[in-house]
């Protein structure tokens, strides 16, 4: 088992009266990391939410009820906890009149049990976010010399557990994934009502990758209303299968301030929706590989670190850019992304005059610098 990152964070917070919620996209290993950690904490009882009588124990409030449940186990791992309807509520009491008891809880989708659980476990949860493996996850399980191996395999197949430990049947666990399993908690919600425009939408972003996305085209290539672009793609990122970069903005004039760029949480999704694992001597789109690789594990590294930050891209309307932008701690940190070692990257001195950054090229050979959390990188370019 790949050690994960966050499994020391959530140790930390045992035992501190609140109950602990991991969410993230499916397959990521959250039944795997919960059930570690519960088995560490001794005996603990499971409830598996796919269970019909489980979700109906559940949904019956009643404290007795509960209590009932849980006996004399002193730690509970609820899983799949989006199938069981006001869950949020039964969590409370648990949390509130079972003194000692520790709740672990999972699930796959923000939709249902963010909304369900927000208000009635206020001040009463630590929440965090399993996204699939890390770079520095794999290096620490396999070691230097065999993680940068395989760095043109992770760039095509992506860092789904499943596909990691499936060596030779990679694009076969992608395709299973891609078919709609990702997003298989968005077809059950109501605001779906158009259920094919979801693959379309996820293809059409897929082709755009390393590009701003304009919802207004999206709306006309898929002959859909902007503001259904706008509403399928928040459920998107609520799924945990794409997320947004908004542009950076503040005083100069003629910077892009309205479109956005939408990258994948995995090279392998991505490249499982256009069907297309061509090695990278054969693509025309390794530069976009590359940044949605770096930016993605960079999101990946700043939530499993729990180190805050914000991330942004920049252009202007005459098409200066910079690949990515961070803003922490009141200091401006920029990136130019170059899969090529040789290949020089100039910033624009327009942003850098106004804003007075660090700046780091990010290649192969200096990579694992950009994915440290707190990457103080002095104008390495």
């Amino acid at each position: 088992m790949i050690k994960r990152d966050l499994r020391e964070l959530i140790l930390k917070k045992m035992g501190t009266g609140k109950a602990i919620v991991v969410l993230g996209p499916r397959q990521t290993g959250k039944t795997t990391l919960l059930t570690d950690i519960a088995s560490e904490a001794g005996d603990y009882l499971l409830l598996d939410c796919d269970e019909i009588f489980v979700r109906e124990r559940l949904e019956n409030t009643n404290f007795e009820n509960l209590r009932q449940l849980v006996g004399n186990h002193k730690t509970i791992f609820i899983d799949e906890a989006q199938r069981v309807k006001n869950i949020g509520l039964a969590l409370k009491i648990i949390t509130d009149r079972l003194k000692g008891v520790q709740l672990l809880v999972s699930g796959s989708s923000a939709l249902e049990l963010a909304s369900e659980i927000n208000e009635p476990l206020t001040g009463r949860k630590w929440e965090y976010m399993l996204l699939p493996i890390t770079w520095n996850e794999l290096r620490a399980h396999f070691g230097y010399l065999k993680v940068q191996q395989q760095l043109e395999q992770r760039l095509i197949y992506g860092m789904y557990p499943d596909v990691i430990n499936h060596t030779g049947n990679e694009q076969e666990v992608l395709k299973q994934l891609s078919n709609s399993y990702l997003y298989k908690d968005l077809l059950t919600i109501q605001s779906v009502r158009k259920p094919d425009l979801l693959p379309k939408l996820l293809k059409a972003l897929a082709l755009q990758l390393g590009n701003e996305v304009s919802y207004n085209e999206l709306a006309n290539l898929l002959q859909v209303s902007k503001d259904t672009v706008a509403t399928y793609i928040n459920l998107l990122e609520k799924a945990f299968i794409v997320f947004r970069l908004e542009p950076f903005s503040r005083n100069i004039r003629n910077e892009i301030s309205t479109n956005r760029k939408i990258f994948f949480y995995d090279n392998g999704i991505r490249n499982a929706l256009i069907s297309n694992f061509n090695p990278l001597g054969l693509r025309q789109d390794v530069g976009a590989l590359w940044e949605n690789f770096l930016v993605s594990e960079r999101i990946k590294s700043l939530n499993n670190n729990n180190f805050f930050a914000n991330s942004f891209f920049w252009r202007t309307t005459q098409q200066q850019e910079i690949d990515y932008v961070e803003e922490r701690n009141g200091k401006i940190f920029a990136y130019e992304f170059k899969w090529n070692k040789n290949a020089k990257a100039k910033f624009s001195s327009t942003f850098t005059k106004a804003y007075n950054p660090e700046l780091m090229v990010v290649n192969p050979d200096n990579f694992e610098t950009f994915l440290l959390p707190n990457n103080n990188v002095q104008n390495e370019v």
